[in-house]
This record gives C-alpha cells, sequence and structure tokens, in this order.
C-alpha cells in the first residue's frame, strides 16, 4: 500500500467519517496540534531518559500513556466516535498531586528554561494551551466538557512536570524578574 494518496493534492482531506473538509478547517488544525504536542511528548521522553534523572522510568511510563490519549484525543477530533473517559482527567490530576506533594509553594512566575527537559516540559504546556484555544474555536461537540477538562490538566501537568524534573535534576527555577 502506497502512503500517498493523492486525494489531499487539492487542499480538502476526510475526516474519520468519511466527510471531506478543506485542510484549512479549525478541526484539522485541532487534531494537527494534538498530533504536534505528541511529537513534543516522545521528544520530551527520549530527553528525560538520556538525562540520568532517578525518576525516569516512572516519567516514562506515564508520559507513553499521555501519548496514547493524545492519540484517542486525535482521533475524537478527527470525527471518530471513540468514547473519551473522565478517568483520563482523573489520571492527570493524581499525577499532578503527586509530584506537586514534592514541590515547593510557587512564590514566583516561573520562566521556560533551566535546561533542556524542563524547556521541553514548557514546549509540552504552550502547544496544549494551543490545543486547547482550537478545541473551543471549534465547538467540540458531543463529550466537549471532558475533552477540554483533559487538555487543560494536560496543561497544568506539564507545567508541574517542569517544576517537578527542574527539582530532581537540581536545577534552579527561572523566575520572571519584574
Amino acid at each position: 500500500m502506497k502512503i500517498y494518496t493523492k486525494t489531499g493534492d487539492k487542499g480538502m482531506t476526510s475526516l474519520a467519517t468519511g466527510k471531506r473538509v478543506s485542510k484549512a478547517d479549525v478541526r484539522l488544525d485541532a487534531y494537527g496540534t494534538a498530533d504536534e504536542l505528541n511529537s513534543f511528548f516522545g521528544l520530551l521522553r527520549n530527553s528525560l531518559k538520556n538525562s540520568g534523572i532517578n525518576c525516569a522510568d516512572k516519567l516514562d511510563k506515564d508520559l507513553c500513556w499521555v501519548q496514547n490519549r493524545l492519540f484517542d484525543l486525535g482521533a475524537v477530533l478527527a470525527g471518530s466516535d471513540m468514547e473519551f473517559k473522565a478517568e483520563n482527567v482523573c489520571q492527570l490530576e493524581g499525577w499532578i498531586d503527586e509530584m506537586d506533594a514534592e514541590l515547593q509553594p510557587l512564590r514566583a512566575f516561573v520562566l521556560p528554561g533551566g535546561n533542556e527537559q524542563v524547556a521541553l516540559c514548557h514546549v509540552c504546556r504552550t502547544v496544549a494551551r494551543r490545543l486547547e484555544r482550537l478545541m473551543v474555536a471549534m465547538g467540540c461537540e458531543g463529550n466537549a466538557e471532558v475533552w477540554l477538562r483533559f487538555v487543560n490538566r494536560m496543561s497544568d501537568y506539564c507545567f508541574v512536570l517542569a517544576r517537578f524534573v527542574g527539582q530532581k535534576m537540581e536545577i534552579e527555577p527561572l523566575v520572571w524578574e519584574k
């Protein structure tokens, strides 16, 4: 089977339902952004594995789960009738709470950076925020509340993950200087 079909050569593509839409449709921007976020999570996983951080195996397992849920979300955004469960939000909240319990209270705005792994967490955070905005713009249908909560928590997860990884790697947080 060939990878190219030539059916998109004129700026149209098919959704999971078979409906043809413009490649400029906000829905494509949304699921393309979910794919982009998934790719950045893959880069983050690889970077963490190679960093020597003592919790790399646990984080790799968690991030693999995240990547699979983002793939599910992409399918839903593309029109699949796959169910997207509220338990996915609870899973992220649990991990946020676990990491946050080990962190000092936040006393300043944090700038992205410090090292590669922390910066990648922040890239994932900002792409998740863009995905959330696109989902709102497309007027998510069906179980939209769960999808939006999941992506909102995803950005929160990435923020806490950045702080957690920085602490585990003994990286001083970069703080905003007014």
